[in-house]
Order: structure tokens, then sequence, then C-alpha cells
């Protein structure tokens, strides 16, 4: 599906930018096309072929996009690995997760590399992308359909453990197209890449941007100011990324000198946003907003927040199931479904499902059952059918004779005016089992929010033991690679 569209959207779009890079310059659809043949063709006379898992160690870029075309037009299969990870990580990803037969890196990432690698460099306009690469004016064979022939290994962000390769063929890659074609960015319509390429939005999705016209403003390092000016300059419909990101737009100190006209909506995923976030959002970009939640198993899509929906559902819910997704509350343990209002294990079920782990049955077996997929996640469906996400599976944890989930406090501390950052972790207690533990960024450092303070406020919300007992400042909180807050460390340093 990936080479396929790569080849139509060639022809129909054939002048409209297709990428752009920070720099300005940008490659044609045409172009696309016409470069991953080229280097398509490359890369077979260096060896590559046919069902081969080939490691993409290439940082963000334009170069990424075309390497990862030029491979599915060769049926190999494309593990990218985030160039946010250290080469140890990298290296266990390449060999142990994908078990790749080669690796096509920079320079700078094939530190600790053992196997065959295919060097490249970044390009610094169109006519050096990927040049040493490149055969002009030669194309491989136009591979046979088939809709069970592996293209992308996507490794999940291993927040609870190794991180594991979910795999996706063609087929699953046309359905995501299929069922993301309501995205809400428009056909046609400019985007920035808010992530690192290597994540399941930018390898399970650009073939569904592409398919439409959409042009990717591609952002190797992630910062405000690139993505608020792209906003603003190329007059974008939509600002996306995951509430970390847009609080830090907000923060921009030159943020009220941009032109935001031109947007008519906000796009969040990864995790629930803060109510504070989700309000300031929608005042000062002037647009509607809509909070999205899926993972990478689930090819990026599950459920979403309607833009007229009541603030209750868009404040403390991640709204419900989007057309084509089934999502069940589980009993993980007797493997059914679970009473509307009672916590379980978020399970979907549609099309856009990853085919199973990477070289791991075990985890297939355990992540795939009963037709569902089990994400780890825990949740509860409320009276209006919107899910309400309490934290992954383990998160909670057991304070006297109560389960706490920390998302719950997280929700209504968030609300607090001294709180600019929220996170909730257990800390071990003698007489308790565990307490929580509030992990605040203060909105002014110089007046910082007491515990007794947030406590008070928190019971006018939340039954009392769910509230943390302890406090800890701190002006940021450590992140993971996918943008998230790294809540293993944050609980690390309460043991």
């Amino acid at each position: 599906m990936w080479a396929e569209t790569i080849r139509a959207t060639g022809r129909r779009f054939a002048s409209r930018p297709a990428l752009v890079a920070e720099e300005g310059w940008s490659v044609s659809f045409a172009e696309l096309d016409r470069l991953t043949d080229e280097v398509a063709a490359g890369l077979a006379r260096q060896g590559v072929s046919h069902g081969e898992v080939v490691a993409l160690l290439v940082p963000s870029s334009v170069d990424y996009i075309v390497l990862y075309g030029a491979l599915a037009k060769l049926g190999a299969i494309t593990a990218g690995v985030s160039s946010r990870l250290p080469a140890p990580e990298r290296t266990v990803l390449v060999n142990d997760v994908a078990g790749a037969d080669r690796a096509i890196a920079t320079a700078a990432m094939a530190d600790g590399l053992d196997i065959d690698i295919i060097e490249v460099s970044l390009a610094g306009g169109p006519g050096s992308v990927c040049a040493d690469l490149r055969v002009p004016d030669e194309a491989p064979p136009p591979l046979p359909p088939d809709g069970d022939r592996p293209v992308a290994v996507v490794f999940t962000s291993g927040t609870t453990g190794v991180p594991k390769g979910a795999t996706f063929t063609n087929q699953i890659l046309a359905d995501i197209a299929i069922v993301d074609a309501g995205n809400g960015w428009g056909e046609g319509t400019p985007i920035t890449s808010n992530t690192q390429m290597a994540h399941i939005g930018v390898m399970g999705k650009v073939p569904a941007q592409f398919a439409v016209g959409t042009t990717l403003h591609v952002i190797d390092k992630w910062s405000a100011t690139a993505v608020l000016e792209a906003v603003s300059r190329y007059r974008m419909p939509a600002v996306g990324g995951v509430a970390p990101q847009i609080a830090l737009m907000l923060r921009h100190p030159d943020f009220d000198q941009y032109d935001f006209s031109s947007v008519k909506l906000v796009v969040t995923g990864g995790a629930p946003s803060p109510p504070n976030v989700i309000e300031e959002a929608r005042r000062r970009f002037g647009a509607d907003w809509t909070q999205r939640y899926a993972c990478t198993e689930a090819g990026g899509i599950g459920t979403f927040t309607w833009i007229d929906a009541p603030m209750e559902e868009m404040l403390y819910t991640v709204g419900r199931p989007r057309p084509g997704i089934e999502v069940e509350v589980r009993d993980p343990d007797g493997d059914r479904a679970v009473p509307p209002g009672t916590v379980g294990e978020v399970c979907f079920r549609s099309a856009t499902v990853m085919a199973g782990y990477w070289r791991n049955p075990k985890a297939t077996a355990e992540a795939l059952r009963g037709g569902w997929l089990h994400t780890g996640d825990q949740g509860w469906i409320d009276d209006t059918g919107c899910l309400r996400l309490v934290g992954r599976r383990g998160e909670g944890f057991h304070r006297g004779g109560y389960v706490v989930f920390p998302v719950e406090a997280e929700k209504v501390l968030a609300w607090h005016p001294k709180v600019a950052g929220v996170c909730v972790v257990p800390r071990p207690d003698e007489v308790m089992g565990a307490v929580g533990v509030a992990v605040v960024i203060p909105a002014d450092p110089t007046d910082p929010p007491t515990l007794e303070e947030l406590q008070a406020f928190g019971q006018q919300h939340i039954a009392r033991h769910k509230l943390p007992e302890h406090l800890r400042l701190t002006n940021a909180f450590p992140m993971t690679p996918m943008s998230k807050i790294d809540r293993s460390a944050l609980e690390a340093a309460e043991s």
C-alpha cells in the first residue's frame, strides 16, 4: 500500500510539495516517486532484497521518508529507530527486538551496531537527498499485490520494559488510511511532523496522509518555536501534539505575536490532557479541541472526543470509539467485558490493529486474545459511553484497603491555579503499603503550592484517600523518547 501510494500520488499530485524541510526546500510528490525509485535501485545493488528487515537509523528528515518509501518498493521491512535513544538502547532494538538483517544509518547513529551497515548522509537540499544511494533514472520492478506483506516494524515506547516491535502489513496500512480518512486535518492541507518518524504517527499514518495530498513539514528536533512558526507561516488549519508539547507552545514568550487565524482545531494524543491546558489552548488558539487516544499496537487509532462535546467529556474523558473501531473494558483475568463504571483493561478490535509483535509469538498471544487487542491501559466506560482512563495496568497502587489510580488525582490537581504540571507517583509506606506523592511544576516558582493547599482543593472533587500525602516540587518532568512523562523515573526517586 505504501509503495503503491507513492506511485499514485506522484501522478495525482505531481507538483504539490510532499515534504518540506526545516530549511524551506521541498520535494514534490512526483519527485518523491522518482527519488524512492532511484534509492530503491541503489539499495538493491547493495544487496537489499524482498523480505529483509532493515533497521533505519536516520534522524527525522526528508531522507527518512524517502528511505522508508524505497524499502517498501523493494518489499523490505523497515524497522525505524528513534534518534533520541542512546546507542545501547538502539542496539537492543536492532539486534534483539528486530533481528535486523542490515541497517541504514548516519555515521552518528551507527555506533555500537555489529551488522552490515549502509551509511547515508542527510540532505542539504533536494538534489542531495540520499545522493550516495541513488541510481539515476532507474526503478525496481513493481511488486505483485500482497496484503499480507510486512512493511513496517514499529517499536513500542517500552514504558513497561523492553520495547516490542508491532508489525504492520500492506493491508493494515491500507485499513489505517480508510479509518483515518476523517482525521480532522483536512485533505491536502499542510501539517507538521510532531513525533519522531520512527513513531506510529508517521510510520503508520504517512501513507494515509500522502494518499490525500497532505504536505508534511519535517521537524527533526521538536521545538515550540519551530511548530508555531510553521503553523503561522503556512496557514495550517490544525495544531497537533501531545499535551506537554501543547503546553510548551502556550508558554512560548512570543505566542501572541503569531497569526493563528487559520487554526480551526487542536489535536492531542499520546496521553490524557490536563483540563487547564485544554481550556487555555481553546481560548488562545481560538480553535476547537479534540483528544485522541490509542496506542502503537492499535495503529495509532482508537477513541476521540467530539469538537462540540460537553465540557465534562472534553476535560475528563478520551471520548468515544472512532468509526470502524470497537472498544471494550475487559476483566484482564477473566477475559470478559466488565459492566459500565467498572475499571478494567481497555481493549480494541479493528482492522488497524497490528498483525502481531515481530519475532515474539508469546507476547503476541498475550496481547491479541479472543480477537481483541489488550492494551494494558486501565479505564472505565461512563454512563454517556465515554472512556475514562485511570493509568497503565500496574500503575494503580494499594493504599490501605483501596486501589488508588494516580490519574484521578492528577486530573483534579491540574486545575489548581498554582500548578503548571503534576504527576502523582507512589511512595512505599510501612503502615499504608503506599501513599501518593504529588510531583508538581509550580506555575510561579516563587509562589509554589503547599501540600495543604492541594489537599484542600482536591477534596472538593474526589475522595480524600485518592489524594497525595506528600509533595515534591520540580522545574521539569523526565520524559521518554516518545514525549511522555517518564513515571518510572519519578517513582524510582521515591523508592
